[in-house]
């Protein structure tokens, strides 16, 4: 069984339970579609955002409980936010992630 971790990320705000949720599931290995789709819909917020880290790269893709979906700002702001805080990446720089749209790119941590 692979482990996933998750964490619920509040973006677009400073203040607890406000902004936009989002759930972000940090993958040891790759799992199934359909395995991320059943954990989307469990969490069941608006966006679960699956990261996976390969050598230098990240690789990132959102499911709704419903669908995937091609791209989305908020569950992109949670997972650079929770990499920069769990100390993955240093604050100080720059993440890409790759994702099916295209690579994203963020610059540093937000306070």
């Amino acid at each position: 069984m692979n482990k996933v971790s998750y964490f619920i990320v509040n973006a677009f705000t400073t203040e607890l339970y406000k902004g936009n949720p989002a759930a972000v599931c940090l993958l040891d290995t790759a799992i199934p579609e359909s395995t991320m789709q059943k954990i989307a819909q469990e969490i069941s917020v608006p966006t679960t955002a699956f990261v996976q880290k390969k050598d230098n790269d990240f690789f990132l893709r959102w499911f709704t409980p419903a669908k995937e979906i091609p791209i989305c700002g908020h569950g992109t702001i949670a997972s650079a936010f929770l990499l920069w805080k769990q100390g993955i990446v240093p604050v100080n720089s720059s993440i890409t992630f790759q994702t099916f749209s295209g690579p994203l790119q963020r610059f540093g941590l937000m306070s």
